[in-house]
């Protein structure tokens, strides 16, 4: 038998419940650790379930920032320099990661807090995070409003992209993210390996 919610129903739950059935709905989700630094050199890290694609030409990835009526450390340094970095959670450090969801104070950095190294490379403005595989480095183009619930779409475009040369196919263009480790979330804390079921070809209207 079907369980049937209405949106009273679900605006009724308790706030906690509520906000880890809404945030599941969408299924597994891409969890990426986003590294900045504000112009005194106060590193910030912190993880995100919100990371998606934008376009390719020019390749364009956004994510979800929440209202800023409190302190989003993640997205003053992203105002204030205008650079920031993608890394993605694997296997290994996944617990690590969980930890950055924790509220520090603006003087404390989540690198350390962790235990995850800060990667400065080839003068890029904004750290990496030298554990993670695949690392990803941008530059601030747009901040979008999403007005019905004061959220904000950030939209940069990858400058830079750092990654194990035996997880890429580049006759096909892409990762093996189960060479890579990669994993995936649900609703809050919950954190998932992945196995790929089969690699279909570019489809086309069905003929005869």
């Amino acid at each position: 038998m079907l369980t049937h919610f209405t949106n009273q129903h679900i605006a009724g739950l308790e706030k906690r419940t509520r906000t880890a059935l809404v945030n599941s709905l969408s299924g597994f989700k891409s969890l990426n650790l986003i590294g900045t630094v504000n112009t005194s050199g106060q590193t910030n890290l912190a993880i995100f379930n919100s990371v998606m694609h934008i376009g390719a030409d020019p390749a364009l990835m956004g994510f979800i920032s929440r209202p800023d009526s409190v302190d989003r450390h993640t997205l003053e340094n992203i105002k204030e320099t205008g650079f920031y970095t993608i890394n993605h959670v694997h296997t290994e450090i996944f617990e690590k990661a969980h930890q950055t969801s924790a509220r520090y104070g603006r003087e404390e950095s989540e690198f350390d807090a962790a235990g995850l190294k800060v990667d400065y490379k080839d003068g890029f403005p904004a750290p990496f995070v030298q554990e993670s595989r695949i690392r990803i480095g941008l530059s601030l183009k747009e901040i979008v409003p999403v007005r019905v619930n004061n959220t904000l779409l950030i939209v940069g475009e990858i400058t830079d992209l750092y990654f194990p040369g035996e997880i890429w196919d580049a006759g096909q263009g892409i990762f093996d993210f189960e060479k890579a480790g990669t994993v995936a979330g649900s609703s809050l804390e919950g954190y998932h390996t992945t196995q790929l079921i089969k690699r279909l070809k570019y489809a086309k209207p069905w003929s005869g």
